[in-house]
């Protein structure tokens, strides 16, 4: 059996065995990567992603139509890195009366990484200031990859996870406004086999417990070279009732230890789900949304989709 009809199986099996349902409506501006979603306070959706200086787009529902509305970092970031006008992996969150982005700015496959901050008082295009590194940032040798930064905002604490490859992921506690660490980096997950395929992580808070999603696996450029079947992009989850610490996965084992239960992978025409984050949406309720490849569209990088679920939260395990 060939690579391709080897990856129809293992998408029929999926299918079949978890029953995932398919991705929400988009129309518009429906090709992304790495998607990171808010409201305003009017209720319009904006929809920040990879590419162009970290680009916008606004929809006045999840499903669109999106459109372009310009870029947070039009002039690159202010950061001294080799990777500054191609800034990576928004994290959007309200801190006060501010709307925070951290980004990354690094190389691909390199640990010469530093996580960033752009603020806005309404998110319109100018309005952004760039306050350039937050302070956490990673070197070659170091035990992490200082990208795809994530931040929760529970009561009067701030949280920030990070990290890809390498150790996997990490947090940081960070001051009050949100601008700088103070706490040294925690291990929070870590695969132990293989490459240590985890990154692009986010800490959910669902009742009074915490929920940390990650991406597992091969993300990207499947049209040069698709990886073996079951080892490509997917979305994971480890639960606890410290926002810190002691993450597991249904089966008890710690997110630590290569645990992990799996919330989405791929299935019918949707392959290589990741890059994800969880929004409560006022009308949906908890909502997965992430990018994806549309096999019967097209498996380059610049063809990946914006995907969304509702997500069930009945069981104490996340599902789409």
């Amino acid at each position: 059996m060939n690579l391709k009809a080897s990856l129809a199986f293992a998408l029929l099996q999926a299918a079949a065995v978890y029953g995932y349902a398919k991705p929400g409506a988009c129309s518009g501006a429906c090709i992304i990567h790495d998607p990171s979603l808010i409201q305003n306070a009017d209720g319009t959706y904006y929809r920040f992603s990879t590419g162009g200086g970290i680009s916008v787009a606004t929809a006045s529902s999840m499903d669109g139509p999106w459109t372009g509305i310009g870029t947070v970092l039009p002039g690159g970031s202010s950061i001294d890195n080799s990777g500054r006008d191609d800034a990576w992996a928004p994290d959007v969150q309200k801190v006060g009366n501010l709307y925070h982005l951290y980004y990354s700015v690094s190389t691909f496959e390199t640990q010469n990484s530093v996580i960033g901050l752009a603020t806005s008082p309404t998110m319109e295009e100018g309005t952004w200031t760039d306050h350039g590194s937050i302070g956490v940032e990673s070197r070659e040798g170091d035990q992490y990859n200082a990208i795809d930064a994530n931040l929760l905002v529970d009561g009067s604490a701030n949280y920030m996870i990070f990290g890809s490859f390498w150790q996997n992921i990490f947090q940081v506690t960070l001051n009050g406004d949100a601008t700088s660490p103070v706490t040294a980096p925690a291990n929070v997950a870590f695969d132990p086999a293989g490459t240590h395929a985890v990154e692009g992580a986010y800490l959910y808070k669902y009742g009074d417990t915490y929920y940390l999603f990650y991406s597992w696996g091969s993300c990207c450029k499947y049209d040069q070279g698709m990886p073996a079947p079951g080892e490509e992009y997917r979305i994971k989850v480890c639960r606890s009732k410290s926002p810190t610490e002691g993450f597991i996965d249904a089966d008890g084992i710690p997110c630590t230890e290569g645990g992990g239960t799996v919330v989405l992978e791929s299935h019918d025409n949707v392959y290589g789900p990741g890059g994800q984050g969880v929004y409560t949406d006022p009308r949906l309720g908890p909502v997965l949304y992430y990018h994806y490849i549309d096999t019967n569209i097209g498996y380059a990088d610049n063809q990946k989709q914006f995907g969304w679920n509702a997500l069930d939260f009945s069981t104490g395990w996340p599902s789409v």
